[in-house]
């Protein structure tokens, strides 16, 4: 019986470790209060005590959860004839208002990804949008997506997973048209599979989600690959050049927007060559037990799965 008993977990851990390793972490995870509020510069105001709102351009804004400990970002794209909201956070407070302040626009909300911090006023507004991908289109059934624990990790903040009633499907490469304004949406998997990042191509603009954003890059978590990773970061290099932005989800400096420039992607890219020729010559340059990490540059390093749990195809 005793063997049995400690058979299970060593079988969790072998089927799944990375699932595994992160139940344990979600069970000892403590999360933080909210931080004070930061002195973000004339680029930015606040909303009320939680919301931070930057200015991009004159029809483009970040809605920063400044005070989350995550740091999120959330942008709200403006054309002439509806509006896109590029995620809406953990749900901690209301976005409508914020947004609503902005615009009066319909607005589509749409998500880089479905983890809950990305998710949680996803169908707030008039519509709201899904990439299309067969194994999604599978699972939604009149349009209505009920999300796995293993894609949407809330339980890591005691959050129950959602499900999410679609309207739009978007179709990867597909441009959607606002109204004197076109964005063009990426399928960009690697840090989950149904990652996208979207572009408006006439500004140079890319809103990158969890894909790229300056910090620390998760390639450890259920549904990650660093191949995946890696074919992504060429597609969105091939988009870019010198005057290109990326605008990340989540921050790495203690104020300001959470922006990359097309050399740090260039380090992306020449760090997945290291990080595979390390594998094969058993020199890897890893730090930390679990998850391992990487560093990329002094604005970016990626933490990894095992090198013998790494997918790569």
């Amino acid at each position: 019986m005793i063997a049995i008993v400690l058979a299970i977990p060593l079988l969790a851990f072998a089927l799944d470790h990375r699932t595994f390793l992160l139940r344990i972490a979600a069970l000892t995870l403590e999360v933080p209060e909210l931080g004070e509020p930061t002195e973000e510069g004339i680029e930015a105001f606040w909303f009320d005590d939680y919301f931070t709102v930057f200015r991009i351009d004159h029809d483009t804004y970040a809605i920063g959860e400044t005070r989350y400990h995550q740091a999120n970002f959330n942008y709200l794209v403006l054309g002439t004839s509806r509006a896109v909201l590029f995620d809406s956070g953990p749900g901690v407070r209301d976005i409508v208002p914020v947004v609503r302040s902005l615009t009066t626009l319909p607005v589509t909300t749409a998500c880089s990804h479905l983890h809950y911090d990305h998710v949680g006023q996803y169908g707030a507004f008039e519509s709201a949008a899904m990439v299309d991908l067969p194994f999604l289109r599978e699972r939604a059934a009149n349009g209505q997506l009920v999300l796995e624990d293993g894609e949407h990790l809330g339980y890591i903040e005691e959050m129950p997973a959602r499900t999410l009633v679609i309207d739009e499907w978007w179709a990867p490469g597909s441009e959607i048209d606002l109204g004197g304004r076109r964005i063009v949406v990426h399928h960009t998997p690697g840090h989950t599979t149904e990652s996208i990042v979207l572009e408006d191509p006439d500004r140079g603009q890319f809103f990158g989600g969890d894909t790229f954003y300056p910090g620390e890059l998760f390639v450890f978590l259920p549904n990650s690959s660093l191949g995946d990773y890696e074919r992504s970061t060429k597609a969105i290099l091939a988009r870019m050049d010198e005057e290109s932005t990326i605008y990340g989800a989540h921050r790495l400096d203690p104020v300001g927007l959470p922006v990359l420039k097309r050399p740090d992607l260039l380090d992306l890219e020449e760090a997945f060559v290291e990080v595979r020729a390390g594998e094969s010559d058993g020199n890897e340059e890893e730090t930390d037990f679990y998850p391992l990490r990487f560093e990329v540059n002094d604005r970016l390093s990626m933490l990894m799965d095992f090198a013998w749990g790494r997918r790569w195809e």
